[in-house]
């Protein structure tokens, strides 16, 4: 059990499940490259346990990262899982030896893939599968039906509580809420990065959650003299500004900011829960568009 504290944001019915709209991403608790174990797993772990007794009930990750490593160490780190604790992970694609990200979303890739992931987390049951269906230049156009028809047998077998897409078009997501309950959208977006703003905003009226991923730039931390100068003003830092920019951009968003830190964790939530006034927001607004 955790004793939570308040985290910014407060919670979101995530299907049948209220999860903290703050939560964490688990895909830099992995070596260099998202390849290989963690550098300091003493450090991995008590970041993920930090997290836990922050309150966090939303913990993203995937077999994929490490590979195998992170969802071990979650599984070392938190095991047994508190019962509040949703854990989504990713499937579609795979990793070669030189760090890249093959797709691999046949059925038999998905299975596959699936049972690695409820091997390596040390459950029976996943909370939560995204199909991946774009690779590292974005999203990949075209029809998932066989894809996410293999993860909705999966879910009938008793394997998979609740399901949904990341990296996809709108168009797939289009076929996917055609074709099954889905309940987030994992896509890029940020302060800068605004593509989904339309589809963020049906999916908010459709009651589906949408999850930012590299809601801070990612690789290229984001970098604006508007998001500098609000930040300023507040005596913030431009990353608290984004986070908390994201959480009252509409309120179906939940974030997953990564960290291997926990000093850097703590600084990721206590920043978030800053208050931005009107002509804040509509001075960042600006940004992406």
């Amino acid at each position: 059990m955790h004793t939570p504290t308040t985290l910014p944001g407060g919670t979101y019915q995530l299907g049948d499940v209220p999860v903290s709209r703050f939560g964490y991403g688990a895909m830099q608790l992995a070596g260099p490259w998202v390849m290989g174990p963690p550098a300091d797993p003493d450090g991995a772990i008590a970041v993920l346990r930090t997290a836990v007794g922050l309150g966090i009930t939303h913990v993203d990750t995937s077999d994929a990262y490490g590979p195998h490593h992170t969802n071990e160490v979650i599984r070392r780190a938190l095991a047994p899982y508190p019962d509040d604790l949703l854990i989504a992970t990713k499937v579609g694609a795979t990793r070669d030896e030189q760090g890249g990200w093959p797709v691999a979303r046949t059925p038999a890739d998905l299975r596959r893939q699936v049972h690695d992931n409820l091997r390596t987390l040390g459950i029976d049951r996943l909370d939560l599968v995204n199909l991946r269906l774009g690779d590292a230049t974005g999203p990949l156009p075209g029809s998932l039906a066989d894809s996410l028809g293999a993860l909705v047998e999966l879910q009938k077998d008793g394997l998979i509580r609740h399901l949904g897409v990341s990296n996809a078009t709108t168009e797939q997501v289009d076929e996917a809420i055609s074709l099954a309950p889905i309940v987030c959208v994992q896509n890029m977006y940020n302060l800068a990065h605004r593509a989904d703003d339309a589809l963020n905003d049906r999916l908010d009226g459709q009651g589906i959650a949408y999850v930012p991923f590299f809601p801070l730039g990612g690789f290229s931390p984001l970098q604006s003299a508007a998001l500098s100068a609000v930040a300023a003003r507040h005596g913030a830092s431009p990353m608290s500004v984004a986070l908390s920019w994201l959480l009252q951009r509409s309120p179906n968003i939940l974030l997953i900011p990564g960290t291997s830190r926990v000093t850097h964790l703590r600084d990721n939530v206590g920043g978030a829960a800053l208050q931005l006034t009107s002509e804040d927001l509509d001075e960042l607004d600006r940004i992406g568009r």
